[in-house]
């Protein structure tokens, strides 16, 4: 049974307009609240007022590369618990292995397809869903 994305708070950060308006047009279609961003800076702006779900970020951006973002955000307590997803044209195990050490919770290739998209959101929903729990036990 697919779990429901209806108002899922999405933020997707690449500097490629392409990638950040696929993923948007995909993720709004199955009702997903998307937000983007152009690079690591632009993002951690975003994320501190937009409080995302589920975040997306692309490894090669100027200025702040996905790794440094990553980091950036695991280390906020207030977004520890986010799960990011790193988005990488290459598909090395350094790269994968390096996402870990920084905090990254999964590892998309791109281009990734809608299947592929969905089903990392998938994959972390328990996850989201788990620490709603906490906050609201709180």
């Amino acid at each position: 049974m697919e779990k429901s994305l209806e108002g899922l708070k999405v933020m997707i950060v690449d500097d490629s307009k392409t990638i950040r308006r696929t993923a948007e047009t995909l993720l709004k279609k199955v009702g997903c609240e998307v937000h983007t961003a152009v690079d690591g800076f632009d993002a951690l702006g975003k994320i501190a007022d937009v409080h995302p779900d589920i975040i997306f970020v692309d490894i090669m951006m100027p200025r702040l590369d996905g790794y440094q973002t990553c980091a950036l955000i695991k280390r906020n307590v207030a977004f520890r618990d986010t799960p990011v997803i790193m988005l990488s044209s290459k598909d090395g195990l350094f790269d994968r292995a390096k996402g870990r050490i920084v905090g990254s919770d999964q590892y998309l290739t791109k281009p990734f397809s809608r299947d592929e998209l969905l089903g990392a959101i998938n994959a972390q929903l328990d996850k989201i869903q788990a620490a709603d729990r906490m906050t609201e036990s709180s």
